[in-house]
């Protein structure tokens, strides 16, 4: 039991705690909160918390904070104490809750009759996998597809997803989990580990020490990250006879990365559903989760009682979501803020962006290119009027 006075509980202490004699705050940003949180907690960034300090306009409850590990919460904590407000920190955070509550027991089948009885499931998830795979032709008998999982939600369904597909598919195709550890703490490992034990998918573990490298970079370690990740699937897939491998991007992924081109890289380009490897020969990228949308998944991970990794990169081990680019802020959670504003007045935002890169009209573009050449409507313009 904590002494008297502390700043911190432990999670044993929270579950003696009476419902309704305390608020548990999630401090962390509200991406990482929208991501995944502790049930019943609210978002209150550690910002937040101080304004409603400063305002007076804290609940008169118990306060118990808690960010990723219980290092800003602790903190926060105590600065709030010294205000006089009951206030304590959860030791661990929210890491260790993760720890005591996902445990590697078998669910798979449980979870695998709710994604294929579930009308929203199959609908949402499964019909839109297959979809996506018959649409852009991402799959074709005697495929070996390296399944490739970073321990989220998006790659983590997508394995179960190949599985159901395998079941119920007409053509031969082979199937290998591979998850990369680029330098994972503990925790992320035992909850990859753990995850992939209830949802019943056979996992081959390889490691890596990109993270090592990429902490001593500055300009854009995330980009290097990303690429550097990248080419060792690939690698590690052809050395297990694959000729292909298949990343968990979603829809939203790919409006976010349309918007994100035009916005801050002056660009249309779009997130190929599959791409051939330049590096790799004989190697392809495929994108299977390309029509799903993120709150379909979202639905699904909490329907299971599921907690996955969010982002378990080295910038980001105390509490705060990925920056893309080393900002307060990323390009990226901008984008998705921004999306999120523009849908209040117009429900079919997504959609739009989405099939822009699906109607370019060339004869409107002032240029283009095209297999490294550039393209402008200069090239025909005459020729066109005297046709």
């Amino acid at each position: 039991m904590s002494e008297t006075g502390s700043a911190e509980i432990t999670i044993e202490e929270l579950a003696d705690m009476p419902r309704g004699t305390y608020v548990l705050y999630d401090v962390r940003d509200r991406i990482s909160f929208e991501y995944d949180t502790i049930p019943d907690a609210e978002s209150c960034p550690e910002d937040e918390l101080y304004e409603k300090a400063a305002g007076g306009s804290l609940p008169n409850e118990k306060l118990v904070l808690f960010c990723m590990h219980g290092t800003v919460s602790y903190s926060a904590a105590v600065a709030l104490r010294e205000r006089g407000i009951d206030a304590v920190s959860l030791k661990g955070g929210m890491g260790a809750w993760l720890k005591k509550n996902t445990m590697p027991e078998d669910r798979s089948k449980e979870i695998e009759r709710n994604l294929m009885t579930n009308k929203r499931f199959h609908k949402n998830l499964f019909s839109r996998f297959a979809k996506a795979i018959r649409d852009y032709e991402l799959l074709q008998p005697g495929d070996k597809v390296a399944v490739c999982i970073s321990g989220g939600k998006d790659s983590m369904l997508m394995a179960k997803l190949f599985q159901e597909l395998k079941r119920h598919d007409r053509f031969p195709f082979e199937l290998e989990f591979i998850v990369m550890d680029p330098g994972y703490n503990d925790l992320n490992r035992t909850l990859i580990e753990n995850n992939a034990a209830s949802l019943g998918v056979p996992i081959t573990v390889f490691e890596s020490t990109i993270f090592d490298v990429v902490d001593t970079v500055t300009d854009s370690p995330c980009y290097l990250c990303a690429r550097m990740r990248r080419g060792h699937l690939y690698k590690k897939a052809q050395e297990m006879g694959c000729n292909k491998i298949a990343l968990g991007h979603h829809y939203d992924d790919v409006i976010e990365t349309i918007l994100m081109g035009m916005l801050w890289g002056g660009q249309v380009q779009t997130m190929m559903p599959k791409l051939h490897s330049t590096n790799f020969e004989g190697m392809e990228l495929i994108r299977p989760m390309y029509l799903i949308r993120e709150d379909d998944i979202k639905a699904w991970r909490d329907a299971n009682d599921l907690h996955f990794i969010q982002c378990a990169c080295h910038f980001t081990d105390t509490c705060s979501s990925c920056r893309d680019d080393g900002s307060p802020v990323s390009k990226r959670m901008e984008t998705k803020q921004l999306i999120k504003k523009l849908r209040e007045t117009n429900p079919f935002v997504e959609s739009n962006i989405f099939r822009s890169v699906e109607n370019v009209n060339l004869s409107t573009v002032i240029a283009y290119k095209q297999n490294g050449r550039k393209y402008s409507f200069l090239d025909g313009y005459d020729k066109d009027k005297n046709a």
